[in-house]
């Protein structure tokens, strides 16, 4: 009876509420009031390899050398240039919203993904710009010295990643065709002579990087500019002994 009554008196007062963001051993969720957003540490693991060996091509030689080698080979085979990535590389991101015209719904509203994706163009336009004026790299054509990252990659990346979140509840391949679209951006960057192998690397993972962030901020970002109500759940539990039955009673509240 004892024992009953110290755990009457413990979950009687007993009320969690979920916040906005929930941490446990491997993630961290970001609750928003409709989706929350799962971030696990191993979502860093592909853009942050990426990212990396795209570094590494500004001071380490033996990569510079693979990006030379590389080169070689690409433009032996160049007949001509094509301009079809100053398209394709916004082809992933703009599916999205075919695909909501057609009728088939993503994950989040026309309001809310238009947010997610413009906070990912802002830290791709953020990064970019920064880490081009800062590393100087030139171009494999030697025009200019801005090759470092691939902006046309970076984009694709991105609305490649954007168009994962958003339909891999509804089929798989949709995403996969939009991880397609943006590798074929990056192999015609390296095709046209206007990137080394590392700035489209780097673009990739800077890209995928940025959509991520986009989404683990968005329950933040929507409060704060929409006023989104936190989402809340009551939960309390409270045993009971009448002398000779025992149990609990178990009150929730979505």
């Amino acid at each position: 009876m004892k024992k009953i009554l110290i755990l009457y008196v413990l979950l009687s007062f007993l009320n969690v509420h979920a916040q906005d963001i929930v941490r446990d051993k491997d993630s961290i969720v970001f609750v928003s009031d409709t989706v929350p957003y799962r971030f696990t540490y191993k979502q860093l693991i592909i853009p942050g390899a990426l990212v990396t060996y795209g570094a590494t091509g500004l001071a380490t030689d033996w990569v510079k050398k693979v990006n030379r080698n590389l080169r070689t080979r690409v433009k032996a085979d160049i007949d001509h240039q094509v301009t079809i990535d100053d398209f394709t590389r916004f082809a992933p991101a703009v599916s999205v919203y075919a695909l909501n015209a057609l009728g088939i719904k993503g994950k989040n509203n026309f309001r809310d993904r238009t947010v997610i994706l413009a906070t990912s163009a802002l830290f791709v336009t953020v990064t970019v710009s920064g880490l081009k004026n800062i590393a100087k790299v030139q171009r494999p054509d030697g025009t200019t010295h801005d090759s470092f990252p691939s902006g046309h990659t970076t984009i694709a990346f991105a609305g490649a990643e954007f168009l994962w979140q958003e339909y891999k509840e509804v089929s798989v391949g949709y995403g996969i065709a939009g991880y397609a679209v943006a590798t074929g951006t990056g192999v015609f960057r390296l095709y046209n002579d206007r990137h080394w192998l590392t700035d489209v690397a780097a673009g990739a993972g800077i890209g995928i990087l940025s959509t991520k962030a986009a989404y683990w901020l968005n329950p933040y970002i929507k409060r704060k500019l929409f006023g989104t109500k936190e989402t809340k759940i009551g939960f309390m539990a409270a045993p009971f002994y009448n002398g000779r039955q025992s149990g609990c009673t178990i009150i929730m509240q979505l």
